[in-house]
């Protein structure tokens, strides 16, 4: 579980192209400091496990069918990505519950700048209109943003000075793909209220009160 406070920008340093899937070898100084084999990092969203580290670089696997859903097949040597370690119990919540599990992709439309904040402009795939609410929560390529506003097929969100230092959506150009995730709470709550249940009213075992 990740709270889509990106922790470190790092980099692409090396692609290798296998069978039905990629290896990815990130640099990371930060994010690799405690990790291990089998320990789990965000890379611009997208939940990954740590094959083995060295010298501040990790490596890591990449099935088919994350590459489909996701923008990491668009990676290359040499791009800059998000990167956050999953938030520790007791800690604090900064962002909001992410999972690192992209529900698709969308295109940066438009930046409008301003002088003291950049305003975007992202598409918004059809699938996932009815999950984005104006001042709810998304994840964009890893980080937990606030949407402004909401319409069928695109969302706009606003970015301050420190997420356009610190993540590459300072980077990022319009036609540049991005990962989203959705909310996940609104995803349980409707797939509760598609089979009859009352999520305010069950209980555990799923039978009402």
């Amino acid at each position: 579980m990740f709270t889509g406070i990106v922790e470190e920008l790092g980099e692409v340093t090396a692609v290798e192209q296998l069978q039905e899937a990629s290896r990815f070898r990130l640099r990371g100084p930060l994010v690799t400091q405690d990790a291990k084999h089998g320990d789990s990092i965000a890379v611009n969203g997208v939940c990954l496990t740590v094959v083995e580290t060295a010298d501040g670089e990790f490596t890591a696997d990449v099935m088919q069918e994350t590459l489909n859903r996701s923008s990491l097949g668009a990676l290359t040597e040499g791009s800059r990505v998000n990167l956050e370690r999953p938030m520790a119990l007791g800690g604090r919540l900064g962002g909001h519950l992410v999972q690192g599990h992209v529900d698709g992709t969308g295109e940066i439309l438009s930046r409008t700048p301003s002088e003291h904040w950049e305003i975007v402009k992202v598409a918004l795939p059809e699938n996932l209109a009815r999950y984005v609410v104006e001042k709810g929560s998304i994840t964009v390529d890893g980080v937990s943003l606030t949407v402004v506003e909401a319409a069928a097929d695109w969302f706009t969100i606003s970015l301050i000075p420190t997420t356009l230092a610190l993540t590459t959506l300072g980077i990022k150009q319009p036609g540049d793909p991005v990962n989203l995730e959705v909310d996940v709470l609104a995803k349980y709550v409707e797939r509760l209220l598609a089979a009859g249940v009352d999520p305010l009213r069950a209980n555990p075992a799923g039978e009402p009160r």
